[in-house]
């Protein structure tokens, strides 16, 4: 009897502790590493216990999210594509955090803008930075010095560029037309142009067409492939065996390409852009749901503050190669960084970033706009009357 009320004693501190679900879409060595913070925010303090969920890719992720809600189930916290935020605002599901945060300044300072920035929603914030990325350009390092060329600084010269490594064998770039339609998003806005203007879809722009007949150009004279995002480890396949010599791709592609042998030196480059071009941000926000109790809520702000701290952004970008979000984790990452420069690339291009639309529709419109995308490259539709088609389709959502 004794030994049974010691044991019911010794439990009491962890029955009592605040759950804190978290529901996220990291794998590979940023999913380890997420499960270590987890691990080590739980060991150092008694009141809280984080408990990280890995829910498969991002669309698969807010599938399940969607699927819980309904029946009054899910997680406290939930990282939450870009795209996909404001549709949670807009549903009402992500829990305004002004009145939970007390931050100091010199904290928010700290942060770069555009990380922080896309969390406020009508003035109110509702989500917290985490993962951060920027679109780069992946290239055959050793094919470039072999013809004497030079990563491509404007959309003019990428042309040209792609048709100097184009050979019988090879394609000067491969291009993927991703669900939310991010890195096409990267060709329009690098132009000055903007998916989304004064809240309606803005497919038919001049920037946008001018992104799309550059690219079903290039599709048509063989120097490029296109391929979606099911052919997307072809895609990669190709780049590896030297059949593709340009690929665009998030930064944070780059630890699961370290997975492959590559026979030639990878290089990466910023994305190319038109002056007064922009690049949109990628990634995730942290979400807390609105169903979490007011402790759970506490817990999962002690928990993104851990994350936050300096030593952690920077071992997190060492592991994901993702952005780091504070100006206070640079020179922890000097080494990083000065192993290979390369690594540096899609941080710098955050002097030129921009946050993605934040509207709710924007995710439905952006799909619409991959399908288009993928019938004029792939299909042979004239890009004008693909990204008409999307345009109609997208200001029938409502």
């Amino acid at each position: 009897m004794r030994q049974g009320v010691l044991l019911l004693f010794l439990l009491l501190p962890a029955l009592g502790q605040v759950q804190i679900p978290f529901w996220h879409a990291m794998d590979g060595p940023a999913g380890r590493l997420l499960a270590a913070f987890a691990q080590e925010f739980n060991a150092r303090q008694d009141r809280y216990r984080v408990l990280p969920q890995y829910q498969g890719t991002y669309p698969e992720a807010e599938a399940k999210l969607v699927a819980a809600l309904r029946t009054g189930s899910g997680p406290v916290l939930f990282q939450a594509e870009l795209s996909f935020f404001p549709r949670l605002v807009a549903e009402g599901q992500a829990l305004a955090l002004d009145p939970y945060l007390d931050l100091e300044m010199a904290f928010v300072e700290d942060l770069f803008a555009p990380a922080w920035n896309y969390g406020m929603v009508e003035g109110r914030r509702y989500d917290l930075p985490f993962n951060t990325s920027t679109p780069v350009l992946f290239y055959n390092l050793d094919a470039f010095r072999a013809k004497g060329l030079k990563p491509p600084k404007d959309w003019k010269e990428f042309e040209r560029v792609a048709q100097a490594l184009t050979s019988r064998q090879t394609k000067g770039f491969i291009f993927v037309t991703d669900p939310q339609a991010w890195l096409f998003e990267a060709m329009v806005t690098s132009r000055g142009g903007s998916l989304v203007k004064d809240g309606r879809p803005n497919f038919t722009s001049k920037e946008a067409l001018q992104a799309l007949e550059m690219l079903h150009r290039m599709v048509q004279r063989g120097h490029a492939q296109a391929r979606n995002l099911a052919e997307a480890t072809f895609a990669q396949l190709d780049f590896v065996r030297t059949k593709g010599m340009m690929v665009m791709a998030s930064i944070a592609n780059w630890p699961a390409a370290e997975n492959f042998s590559f026979a030639f030196a990878l290089g990466v480059a910023p994305v190319p852009r038109e002056e007064g071009g922009k690049v949109p941000m990628g990634g995730a926000q942290l979400v807390v749901l609105r169903s979490a109790s007011e402790a759970q809520v506490q817990g999962a702000l002690a928990f993104w503050r851990y994350l936050m701290e300096p030593k952690n952004v920077a071992r997190f970008v060492e592991a994901s190669y993702y952005v780091p979000v504070r100006k206070s984790a640079l020179p922890l990452l000097e080494g990083f960084y000065r192993e290979n420069p390369f690594r540096k690339v899609a941080f710098e291009q955050i002097a030129h970033a921009q946050e993605r639309p934040r509207l709710p529709q924007f995710s439905a419109w952006a799909r619409l706009l991959a399908e288009a995308l993928e019938q004029s490259l792939k299909g042979g539709v004239p890009p004008r009357k693909a990204l008409e088609e999307a345009q109609r389709k997208a200001e029938a959502i409502r």
